[in-house]
């Protein structure tokens, strides 16, 4: 079994701020509706944690198998890739991932509707189990999304929307079109850091087929791409706190964007697609930050 150490770097931990951002937006909404549950909250990190290791070892066993990460590849080297870790110990990896996540999740759902909202339960766990094959089928398989140019697509339904309405329906057991305002904005910004990867791994990911959207509309029409997703983010969560304005606080979330907008900046400037690699990390915490800040403001 390849080392605890070689786990740990394939399961990418800078990535899960990004994949809780959602889940904290939901639960804050959901607390200023005083529908909030310390238990549910856990369980939902957890929950979404496990579905974004999947997703990660899945991403490194279908990039690996497919030969996508190789030499030309600019960002850090992968478990398979490095041969850290054997095709076959990350399959088992991914399942046994996902039977944890599974049942974290059946978990979830239960404490969250009990045995009296069977039709709730039933919708989720199609719901999760349609997270599980999302995260598995990026790269997995023949058909994966993610080389025919999808990906932005699931990452804004299953990060944005899935998982900030989603998360305040398992508190409060309704919907609010208005919520759908921040769950755009954490949308957007989750596709801007897959759509920055992609730009990074734009030259390396076409010599192997991959088709991302970057690839297919080239690097001048992904950085318009990118303007377009951030600021596009902040005017839905404008848009969000002027309908619901109750307090100045809800406009903390306005000092997530300072670094945000500086990432535009060099983004707007960068040459070198190795230089953008350290703004993966920097995008995904500014969404973490302003995931937080927007949270503190609908509570406060």
């Amino acid at each position: 079994m390849a080392q605890l150490k070689s786990w740990v770097k394939a399961a990418r931990l800078r990535t899960l701020p990004l994949s809780l951002s959602g889940i904290i937006v939901g639960s804050s909404l959901a607390a200023a509706k005083n529908a909030f549950d310390p238990l549910i909250f856990f369980l939902a990190l957890l929950t979404t944690t496990g579905f974004q290791i999947i997703s990660n070892f899945a991403n490194d066993y279908g990039d690996g198998v497919k030969g996508t990460d190789n030499d030309d590849r600019v960002g850090p080297s992968r478990a398979i890739q490095s041969g850290e870790i054997s095709p076959d110990q990350m399959k088992e990896g991914i399942k046994i991932t996902t039977i944890i996540t599974f049942i974290v999740a059946l978990a979830l759902i239960f404490v969250s509707f009990g045995t009296d909202n069977i039709l709730y339960m039933l919708i989720f766990i199609i719901l999760g189990i349609s997270s599980i094959a999302a995260a598995v089928k990026y790269t997995v398989g023949k058909n994966a999304y993610g080389y025919s140019g999808f990906g932005d697509l699931f990452v804004f339904l299953f990060f944005g929307l899935l998982s900030v309405c989603g998360s305040y329906f398992l508190f409060v057991k309704s919907l609010d079109y208005a919520i759908f305002l921040p769950a755009f904005s954490i949308g957007c910004l989750s596709v801007g850091v897959l759509n920055l990867n992609n730009m990074r791994d734009r030259e390396s990911d076409a010599k192997s087929g991959k088709r991302t959207l970057v690839v297919k509309i080239g690097e001048e029409f992904a950085k318009y791409y990118h303007y377009y997703l951030l600021g596009a983010s902040f005017l839905f969560a404008i848009l969000y706190t002027t309908l619901r304005f109750s307090s100045p606080y809800q406009f903390l979330f306005l000092l997530a964007y300072v670094p945000i907008f500086s990432h535009l900046m060099r983004v707007y400037k960068n040459q070198d697609p190795k230089l953008l690699d350290p703004e993966l990390k920097k995008l995904a915490i500014s969404t973490f930050l302003f995931a937080l800040l927007f949270g503190l403001g609908v509570v406060l």
